[in-house]
């Protein structure tokens, strides 16, 4: 799949970035290579394979995941204790969008 320039502007429009003429060339080609790739994964024949759902499935001894253990959630005051700055119960963050 060829990516265009204006394909690339418009998504960066979505995202709120401001490319540089270079930066698009750039994603240009960087995006374009990762869909040619994405194109390539899709065309590989996988018929007869079976899907696989956890690939720790049959590795029960040697698996690295932790217990599921029930425990007490985290609470309002003690997330909001490291927040730099916080207001009814809530994270207050700087808006970033402005249009």
């Amino acid at each position: 799949m060829k990516l265009t320039e204006t394909e690339v502007r418009y998504v960066a429009k979505l995202a709120n970035l401001n490319l540089t003429p270079a930066e698009v060339d750039g994603m240009v080609h960087d995006l374009g290579s990762i869909l040619e790739h994405m194109d390539q994964l899709a065309s590989i024949d996988t018929d007869g394979v079976e899907p696989m759902t956890q690939v720790l499935y049959e590795a029960e001894e040697t698996a690295t995941l932790r217990p599921d253990v029930e425990r007490a959630p985290l609470g309002n005051e003690a997330a909001l204790a490291n927040a730099p700055a916080s207001g009814s119960g809530y994270f207050k963050v700087p808006k970033v969008i402005e249009r």
